[in-house]
């Protein structure tokens, strides 16, 4: 009996370290209206935030439109100016220093980042990243590992968004849009508006008693 107690309690205690080693949490968000408000008329585009191994994973799954067509640029490379074309993005944000990440997907596989500091003031861009997708006919599916030293310290907002469509039939949709009463005639979509970023936590994923790596990346930042 003794030796069978001892059993239950080394695989409880087994159980409980690996309990503990698992991911916390992923957190999914549906981007369901465009940057002014409307509902989107299609499928909305779904992206899934987990720990990834030194880094955030970023999963984005939803409808292929195959328009515009794919960057001039080979799959899992970054791309100079990816938001011209089909796209989607993730933007991680520091309010109290406008310190902030953006993470561009492409379904052809192209990618985009930025790290930014100051709204709009990109000091580093097209740095590497794993990144791999798959289209399947009107559908298309991606997974990024974004690296711990690209995320500034201190990370409490964020804001998502989808891009597709050329000309007239070009199309901005955003997680956090712009409410319909605070749209101002003429106004353009521009996904720099950070006081409509709304609250998120790496530890959130990550777990409470997570720490943030630190990055040499974002020295001498404010």
């Amino acid at each position: 009996m003794r030796g069978a107690l001892g059993l239950q309690f080394a695989t409880l205690i087994h159980f409980l370290l690996c309990c503990n080693a698992l991911p916390r949490m992923q957190m999914e968000f549906a981007i369901q209206h465009t940057w002014d408000s409307n509902p989107v008329n299609h499928d909305p585009m779904k992206i899934i935030f987990s720990p990834g191994e030194g880094g955030l994973k970023i999963a984005a799954s939803g409808p292929f439109f195959n328009d515009p067509a794919a960057p001039a640029a080979p799959p899992s490379q970054p791309f100079p100016g990816l938001w011209d074309y089909e796209v989607v993005e993730s933007f991680f944000l520091d309010n109290t220093t406008e310190n902030y990440l953006e993470v561009e997907l492409c379904p052809h596989g192209q990618h985009l980042i930025l790290l930014l500091s100051g709204v709009g003031q990109a000091f580093l861009q097209q740095l590497p990243m794993v990144f791999n997708t798959k289209i399947s006919g009107d559908r298309w599916t991606g997974e990024a590992l974004v690296p711990w030293s690209y995320f500034p310290p201190n990370i409490n907002k964020m804001n998502s968004y989808a891009i597709h469509g050329s000309g007239e039939k070009r199309m901005y949709e955003a997680l956090y849009p712009i409410p319909k009463e605070q749209i101002e005639e003429g106004q353009q979509p521009n996904f720099h508006r950070l006081e409509y970023f709304q609250d998120f936590r790496l530890q959130s994923i990550m777990g409470e008693n997570w720490v943030q790596p630190g990055s040499d990346l974002w020295i001498g930042k404010p």
